[in-house]
């Protein structure tokens, strides 16, 4: 390849590194897939535009009727049980009561990331862990410069946290198109912030603690430990347990948001294995053929089985928190009445220049300056997963600070300073989003090849492919060796998915002859009956060496794959058919396609088909457009590297 055509491809996969699964109207097809982490992305993005709006509602509001704001949020509340009093007012609860629910679902995204995310390699644990400390403890250190010595330092952790929501918003806003790895790097490290923050509130933002309550909440947090251990699938038992925490929590006077951290990182995170759906399969096809109540009862409990309690819950609440009650507490909270008086005092106030200059000047460097210094420190063992361009992006982002800076302000603040430290907040927050907005363009200046380093860095992605190609082994059509990019699809003669998708992949290996294909096999036999017949048939049209023809034939044909259809295939692509039916018989290719299932097996994979683009899980969508750019990034990712 020419340095010209080298060129030529990172031009355009720089301008079409989007990922159109992440784009409405990209060429959405049936068999559309979303991960997890895009799923929570993309929700959090969508969010991001709800707070705003609340905050902006909350400005006006107290603004315009004062009195009716505090008259609202000052509702008293009180639940009493026996000799179990608990009183509130409704700020008060929607502060240290629904904010548990953010709180859960951020526990959740975290534990999920360790299980199956970018940090289920313990390697890559440690940058963000170091990037998030050093990114909360530099604002902190210059809001204590200003504050040193009055009475306000106390408010050190105002100036500390992330606000997830707004920086993946700002993200949005600022870097249409950004690769995944951008907006992963920025959770990653935010997630340390949310954690980091939680322990800071519990510790030294909470009123005198009381032994005995505390003491309780830890039990009851250990028992809904004891029965994820136990594997007890009952919700009402998880919330009992919850429920008790929180109340125990709430008496001892450290802050209960806590409990919904602390139960989010209780909960495993899996993909649906293999054998669940399988069981999942046979109990529908039962009540397929006898519709009752009761085995309809019996496959939402085995089809709710399947998906891993982690998903459940991020399905349950992770929605309600992103567009309820997050706005609801900016609603709450963004309390600040604005007057000439009022601004000239607060931006010349310690507290508000501490926050302000400790999250623009604060977050980005303890970020930034953290991540360069460990890479040259380790030698590159320590390297971020995007670009150094993405790393000052969302070290930009970070600086955006709301949700936990304002709970924490509230508990560090009162009266005309408690004013001043929100309008900080804000005021940094938003000339946070200008600033990534400003650091993206110049980025989106760039000529291409130094946009996509800056972008996507040099640091491989994951290796989701646990079996690696072998070209001694492997049914491989293109170059065996040496390709830039590399096309493995885990699929099944029957799977009407797949034959959908066979076009799309040989447009992909005729428009792109240095791509190489890789097919396996991954008979899914409990919903398609002829399937695995199919894949042996093409194991003994291999032996004959005729593989892709046969291959070709029953992608095709989906509908007839009986033996005198089989037969009839080989017959017509002129194999030796005495041959051919003795091997069908015999079954020699079943061990084939039995290692084939295993290595999809140790790779997650439960449905088809499923593609790995040099050795990555390609989630989305499997049309020709959306397929082409996955392609064109990972070849001009692979241009940059080689």
């Amino acid at each position: 390849m020419t340095a010209t055509a080298d060129d030529a491809t990172v031009a355009a996969a720089a301008d079409g590194f989007a990922d159109a699964a992440a784009v409405p109207g990209s060429g959405t097809t049936p068999w559309r897939r979303v991960t997890p982490l895009r799923q929570f992305l993309r929700t959090e993005t969508g969010s991001a535009a709800i707070l705003a709006g609340a905050a902006v509602v909350a400005l006006i509001w107290v603004n315009v009727s004062p009195g009716s704001y505090d008259s609202v949020w000052g509702t008293h509340l009180r639940v009493s049980v026996g000799s179990m009093d608990i009183q509130m007012n409704l700020r008060e609860f929607v502060n240290s009561g629904l904010m548990a629910f953010f709180f859960l679902v951020v526990g959740l995204e975290a534990r999920r990331e360790l299980d199956v995310g970018e940090l289920r390699a313990r390697s890559r644990l440690t940058l963000p862990l170091i990037a998030g400390l050093a990114g909360m403890i530099v604002p902190a250190v210059i809001f204590l410069a200003f504050n040193a010595g009055t009475k306000n330092a106390h408010g050190w952790g105002t100036a500390m946290s992330t606000d997830t929501a707004f920086a993946l918003g700002a993200l949005a806003l600022a870097g249409k198109g950004l690769p995944d790895r951008v907006r992963t790097f920025l959770l990653t490290f935010s997630v340390v912030d949310d954690l980091v923050a939680l322990v800071i509130i519990a510790i030294a933002y909470s009123a005198s603690v009381s032994a005995v309550p505390l003491v309780f909440g830890i039990a009851f947090l250990a028992m809904i430990l004891l029965l994820r251990v136990r594997g007890v699938r009952n919700g009402l038992a998880y919330f009992a347990f919850g429920l008790a925490a929180w109340i125990a929590f709430f008496k001892s006077g450290v802050d209960p948001i806590v409990v919904g951290l602390v139960t989010g990182l209780l909960t495993y995170a899996a993909p649906a294995s293999r054998s669940d759906l399988e069981q999942a399969s046979d109990v529908f096809r039962m009540f397929r053929e006898q519709p009752t109540a009761e085995l309809a009862a019996q496959a939402r409990g085995v089809v709710g089985t399947a998906i891993s309690p982690n998903d459940r819950l991020q399905l349950l609440f992770h929605p309600a928190a992103s567009f309820v009650i997050v706005p609801l507490f900016a609603l709450a909270n963004t309390n600040v009445r604005l007057s000439g008086g009022f601004l000239s005092h607060a931006y010349t106030s310690p507290v508000a220049l501490g926050i302000i200059i400790g999250y623009l000047v604060g977050k980005p460097a303890g970020i930034i300056g953290v991540t360069y210094v460990s890479t040259r420190m380790s030698k590159g063992r320590l390297t971020p997963s995007a670009g150094w361009g993405a790393v000052a992006g969302t070290g930009a982002a970070a600086a955006i600070g709301f949700t936990v800076s304002m709970l924490i302000s509230s508990l560090a603040f009162t009266g005309t300073t408690l004013g001043y430290a929100k309008l900080g907040i804000l005021t940094g927050a938003i000339a946070a989003a200008v600033l990534t907005w400003a650091v993206f363009r110049i980025i989106a200046a760039l000529p291409p090849r130094r946009r996509i380093v800056a972008l996507y860095g040099r640091q491989e992605a994951i290796t989701d492919l646990v079996a690696p190609v072998d070209p001694d082994r492997d049914h491989i059509r293109g170059p065996a060796e040496d390709a830039l990019v590399t096309l493995v699809e885990y699929g099944d003669f029957e799977c009407p998915y797949c034959g959908q998708a066979e076009p799309v992949v040989r447009e992909l290996i005729k428009e792109y002859g240095e791509l190489r294909f890789v097919f396996r096999h991954l008979p899914l036999t409990d919903v398609h009956p002829h399937a695995q017949l199919a894949a042996e048939a093409s194991e003994a049209a291999a032996r004959q060496g005729k593989f892709w023809e046969m291959h070709g034939t029953l992608m095709d044909h989906q509908s007839a794959l009986s033996v005198r259809d089989l037969i009839g295939y080989a017959r017509s692509l002129d194999l030796d058919v005495d041959q051919f039916g003795r091997d069908l018989r015999a079954h020699v290719g079943a061990a084939r396609v039995a290692e084939d299932v295993e290595s999809a097996d140790l790779a997650t994979v439960s449905g088809t088909p499923t593609f790995f683009i040099n050795g990555k899980r390609h989630y989305g969508a499997f049309d020709l457009a959306t397929l082409k750019d996955a392609v064109k990034a990972a070849k001009a990712l692979a241009i940059i590297n080689s």
